[in-house]
């Protein structure tokens, strides 16, 4: 019988899964998926998760498939209005590291326990001396339980688990650019009809994300139309030219298929309930919009795992280490979702005088003092972990 056991199987639940393992402990995966994900979602790894994942070797690893990216730039039109330099960050990893997210699955897998698939955990209830958990049919009592089972796995342990709904909705596709002037940098084009972000992946391509208009699922077209328009419409011509070409399945070669997504924020007031734990999504959902989601969770991963770790070897919960932890997590959850609600506001149309006025406050505010800022900000400077 395990000493853990981890809901979920995606990033955040196979790094609790690796770091357990590296610290001695026994831990199963459960996960209700038949198969890994294919679908590219988060891409970015942080600063602060490169430094957290540096002693296992699982940074070298990631560092060997991604690309760094070492400046954003904020423009409208052909205008730049300002530069956020994570290459001069005072940290041992000044970038951020961007790869799909299959492939980061693919690195923390092959270090972590293999995932038990098709066995969804339906049932979760906490005693004194253990947890007691409903998985495939099967009755489970097991010293310790992490969720993270993503926002799927909310309703097993918290009453209230309504998320805030924003009315943004979103375009994503990763799309082949070839070379390019700024194949290094995010971009980030705020245009009157809403926002158009884009980041460099592997094998020059980048992943793109474009406010969409709330009118449009009716619209002729599709989604593939629409990218295409919003691509032309926000800096990104000649990326418009080839997706417009193609067919709604994403068979651009080299792309993924063009996805709607809408956004949610929620964060918990807690983390722990005895022996049970919850990170990730099932514990915090923000806006993707500053791409922080991901790593918030593998940071509540990676530095709750040895606490968990003394914990079994000792036979005693070191309750005032996990107080902490759970305070600095939930402290960091809420700084993310403010910021990823102000980049959600930021990114959203601005017709007429308004955008000119959107954009003279960003070059104001991307000055040499406030660029340093936001660099720390948007490289989760602000995170409790970091």
């Amino acid at each position: 019988m395990p000493e853990v056991i981890i809901v979920g199987a995606g990033p955040v639940g196979l790094l609790m899964g690796a770091e357990l393992r590296r610290f001695g402990v026994e831990a199963e995966i459960l996960e209700a998926r038949e198969h890994a994900g294919a679908a590219s979602r988060a891409i970015g790894v942080h600063a602060p998760t490169l430094g957290a994942l540096e002693e296992s070797g699982l940074t070298e690893r990631l560092l060997a498939e991604a690309v760094t990216v070492g400046r954003g730039e904020a423009r409208s039109g052909s205008r730049l209005l300002g530069t956020v330099r994570f290459d001069r960050l005072s940290t041992r990893f000044p970038f951020v590291a961007t790869l799909p997210q299959p492939q980061t699955e693919r690195v923390l897998a092959a270090a972590a326990p293999e995932p038990r698939r098709g066995t969804p955990v339906t049932g979760v209830r906490t005693e004194e001396s253990g947890v007691q958990i409903t998985a495939g049919g099967e009755e489970l009592r097991v010293p310790l339980v992490v969720l993270a089972g993503g926002v799927r796995s909310r309703d097993l342990v918290y009453r209230s688990t309504e998320a805030h709904s924003y009315r943004d909705r979103y375009l994503m596709a990763d799309l082949p650019v070839g070379e390019r002037a700024d194949e290094e940098a995010a971009v980030v084009h705020l245009d009157a009809q809403g926002v158009l972000e884009s980041f460099p992946l592997p094998g020059q391509r980048r992943r793109f994300v474009a406010w969409d208009p709330p009118e449009a699922p009716g619209r002729p077209g599709g989604r593939l139309g629409r990218m295409a328009r919003a691509l032309e419409l926000r800096g990104e011509a000649a990326t418009a030219a080839g997706l417009a070409s193609h067919s709604e399945d994403g068979s651009v070669p080299g792309s993924t298929a063009v996805t709607a997504f809408g956004v949610s924020r929620y964060v918990a007031p807690s983390m722990r309930n005895g022996r049970l734990f919850v990170i990730g999504d099932a514990a915090h959902e923000v806006s993707p919009i500053g791409g922080q989601g991901m790593n918030l969770g593998l940071l509540d991963a990676a530095t709750l795992a040895p606490l968990l770790a003394r914990w079994v070897r000792s036979g005693n919960a070191p309750d005032q280490d996990l107080r902490t932890w759970e305070k600095a997590r939930v402290t960091s959850a809420r700084r993310a979702a403010a910021l990823a609600a102000m980049n959600t506001v930021l990114g959203r149309p601005a017709p007429g005088a308004r955008n000119a006025v959107r954009a003279q406050a960003l070059r104001l505010m991307l000055g040499p003092v406030g660029g340093r800022v936001f660099a720390h900000a948007y490289a989760m400077g602000l995170d409790a972990g970091s």
